[in-house]
């Protein structure tokens, strides 16, 4: 992808923001092929002791930080394998009596992470997308709550619709999001596992989309398309006991109304 401008950035998060009201830091996250690329990145962070990749991508989230690593700076290789930074563990051995209750599911659970091959790069940067200082990212992360993250996959479904079939791997779910995203370009949900709110602080509430910059515009397009008719965030409780006529009536208007359905204009 080519570069995007600056004001160009600075828009898409605009909006972005004014369609989802975000808690938390929209950021990038770039793979290097050497350690000088990544060194050479403006007011570059480097770690001074281990951590998680969880870790790291907080420091840029919830921090506002430009932090960049290589395999020295993570704890383990699990964190390594999913951004191509070592090769997958394909047993799972260490986690047997720990997260799976025998040898079999450790192993699956191994073998079905959506990893980065391994030996392509040797580096990775995270940053406030707004920064600007990865030009471009190769995918963008989004933390979310799950009213606001439908309404993105809405967006994301305005135009060119398909259906989105995502996975759930358990404990290890950055190879859900970042970890799939970065391996195949594509749109990546997932629900932060254990390790990734307890060592990331990730609150409860928030989900994570992994996506690259072209998909998060087609995405804020549509909701900006979704808003003009009514459909957008916060979604107002309409109540659980009232007749849901009018309501519908101002979402489709004369489009095939049900019954008694009420006509009206859509929402402003």
């Amino acid at each position: 992808m080519s570069a995007t401008a600056p004001n160009d950035t600075q828009r898409l998060l605009a909006d972005l923001n004014a369609l989802l009201r975000l808690k938390t830091t929209v950021i990038g996250m770039k793979l290097f092929a050497t350690v000088e690329e990544m060194q050479a990145i403006p007011r570059i962070r480097r770690p001074k002791s281990v951590h998680t990749t969880d870790q790291i991508v907080s420091m840029a989230s919830r921090l506002g930080w430009t932090v960049g690593i290589t395999a020295e700076d993570l704890v383990g290789n699990q964190c390594r394998a999913v951004i191509g930074l070592a090769p997958r563990d394909e047993t799972g051995e260490r986690y047997v009596g720990v997260w799976h209750g025998d040898a079999e599911s450790a192993a699956a659970r191994q073998q079905a992470l959506d990893c980065v091959p391994f030996g392509r790069y040797q580096a990775l940067v995270v940053s406030p997308l707004e920064s600007g200082r990865l030009d471009p990212p190769d995918i963008v992360l989004v933390y979310a709550t799950p009213g606001q993250m439908i309404i993105l996959i809405n967006g994301l479904q305005y135009r060119n619709y398909r259906k989105f079939a995502w996975s759930v791997v358990g404990e290890t779910a950055c190879a859900d999001s970042w970890g799939r995203a970065l391996a195949t370009g594509e749109p990546s949900l997932s629900l932060p596992c254990f390790a990734e709110r307890r060592y990331g602080g990730v609150p409860d509430e928030e989900m994570l989309m992994a996506l690259k910059v072209e998909d998060l515009q087609r995405a804020v397009e549509g909701m900006k398309a979704l808003a003009k008719n009514g459909i957008r965030y916060p979604i107002p409780s309409y109540g659980i006991q009232a007749d849901p006529s009018a309501g519908m009536g101002i979402s489709y208007g004369a489009r095939g109304e049900a019954k008694g359905e009420a006509k009206a204009t859509p929402a402003r």
